[in-house]
């Protein structure tokens, strides 16, 4: 009987022993992640890579008003570079307006589409606003369109193909990016992703 009890304590401890070291183990994981979740802003990285901050902006819109990009943070960003004349961005134009109306407020997105002013083509410098309002105004589009009349955001964030979408989570992390037009399936799946 004694030998039963004195094997049964063994075991006992042994378990203990496992116990407390797992336990430490998986604590030494969460404070990790802790320590990844709790990093501050500054001090990650600002660039265009997966995991990095993208840079901030401040251009006008087509109401006269400035945006910033960082006053979005808490919000998911589809950020999205293109110009009226180029055939892939007419392409998503429609998708992106049947996302916007259907699921953005519900799924706590904006859209920001910033247009190349200065790669507008076939216009007087004058003109330039006005081609970008008439595009607007006929594919119906309601979410906010910035106006890169300086080319800042284009030389930021090195735009060569258009169109060009960086998928930016509510921590204010680029996610993913795309080069070339997308679809309404293929924009969903990305910004399900950002979840």
């Amino acid at each position: 009987m004694k030998k039963n009890i004195g094997l049964l304590i063994v075991v006992l401890l042994i378990a203990a022993m496992i116990g407390t070291y797992v336990k430490q183990q998986i604590d030494k994981e969460r404070e990790i992640d802790t320590a990844l979740l709790g990093k501050e802003v500054e001090e990650r990285t600002v660039g265009l890579n997966n995991g990095d901050i993208p840079p901030d902006f401040t251009l006008m819109n087509l109401e006269g008003k400035e945006m910033s990009l960082s006053e979005l943070r808490g919000k998911k960003v589809v950020l999205n570079f293109w110009a009226t004349w180029c055939p892939p961005c007419k392409a998503e134009m429609p998708h992106m307006q049947n996302y916007y109306e259907q699921y953005a407020k519900e799924d706590n997105v904006e859209i920001l589409a910033v247009n190349l002013t200065t790669e507008e083509r076939d216009v007087t410098a004058d003109a330039k606003i006005d081609t970008v309002m008439t595009f607007r105004d006929a594919f119906e589009l309601t979410f906010p369109i910035l106006l890169d009349t300086e080319n800042e955001a284009g030389s930021d964030y090195q735009i060569i193909t258009i169109p060009t979408t960086f998928f930016i989570d509510s921590t204010g992390t680029i996610q993913h990016s795309i080069e070339g037009p997308m679809n309404l399936e293929m924009l969903k799946s990305k910004i399900k992703a950002l979840d």
